[in-house]
């Protein structure tokens, strides 16, 4: 799998030091009334980057949007000279609070949006302290998802499941972590939840994911106790399943989704 240039370590790295210099030569833009509101410093953060953003990429940008509604995965995105595209959900961190979790996206959204290998769902991570109305960036993550480490993540109970920072005070970062090992980590995660987590989490990160497809004709014995990806069988076990685990329209908008997305054996696909 090819991987975009912007992740090379001194290219992430210098964007970050990029974003630091940039938040720290704003003048003073929060307001007596807002430098006590995580939120509104937090919005303002968000503000100026996704104003500036495009610069601190330099000759990586071919298009740029800061455009989205307040629910989208994005609060910006770009796609590179490579053609691939990156989505970027920017966090704040104030360091003075004592707890922080952040989420990032739900499990059913990565798995769709990494159907594509050209995709990327990067986190920019800015850690920040506040004096008076002066805000002072401390330290900032921009990577893929997939180089942050389980050690640091969590799924939380909501929905389809959802990717989150366990304590954003400690997020740690795997350089050059590959795509593949990371889906298999969450699949395991997803595998250690409950039984309705395991099969929409499984059904989705398994059989959506490309980078996946492999590792999922090896290990496919795993999961028949719950579903089977190869036909028949998979359904008739997903209608099995007992339904106090998934409400009614979860359920049948589960089935459908094991009935539309198969994944392919080896002698249909061609490959051994």
């Amino acid at each position: 799998m090819a991987r975009s240039k912007v992740f090379e370590p001194d290219e992430h790295r210098r964007i970050e030091k990029a974003v630091i210099d940039l938040l720290n030569s704003q003048p003073e833009f929060l307001s007596a009334r807002t430098a006590g509101s995580t939120r509104a410093a937090g919005d303002a953060i968000q503000g100026i980057l996704s104003e500036h953003f495009q610069s601190l990429l330099g000759m990586h940008c071919a298009e740029y949007s800061a455009q989205f509604a307040q629910r989208a995965m994005a609060d910006l995105a770009f796609k590179d000279c490579d053609g691939f595209y990156h989505v970027v959900d920017v966090k704040t961190h104030r360091a003075d609070t004592q707890f922080n979790m952040p989420n990032l996206t739900s499990v059913e959204r990565l798995a769709r949006f990494y159907e594509d290998d050209h995709n990327y769902f990067v986190v920019l991570l800015v850690k920040y302290s506040v004096s008076g109305t002066d805000i002072h960036a401390q330290e900032a993550h921009f990577v893929p998802i997939e180089f942050l480490s389980w050690d640091c993540l969590t799924i939380g109970a909501l929905g389809w499941g959802q990717v989150q920072i366990a304590n954003a005070s400690v997020v740690t970062v795997i350089e050059g972590n590959s795509r593949k090992k990371w889906m298999l980590q969450l699949r395991d995660t997803l595998e250690a939840g409950s039984i309705r987590d395991l099969v929409k989490g499984v059904a989705l990160a398994l059989a959506r994911c490309p980078v996946l497809v492999d590792e999922t004709r090896d290990t496919l014995s795993t999961y028949q106790e719950v579903l089977d990806f190869g036909g028949s069988r998979r359904r008739e076990q997903v209608r099995n399943v007992p339904r106090q685990c998934v409400r009614r329209q979860e359920f049948e908008q589960l089935r459908r989704c094991c009935d539309a997305s198969r994944v392919p054996r080896a002698n249909e696909s061609g490959r051994g």
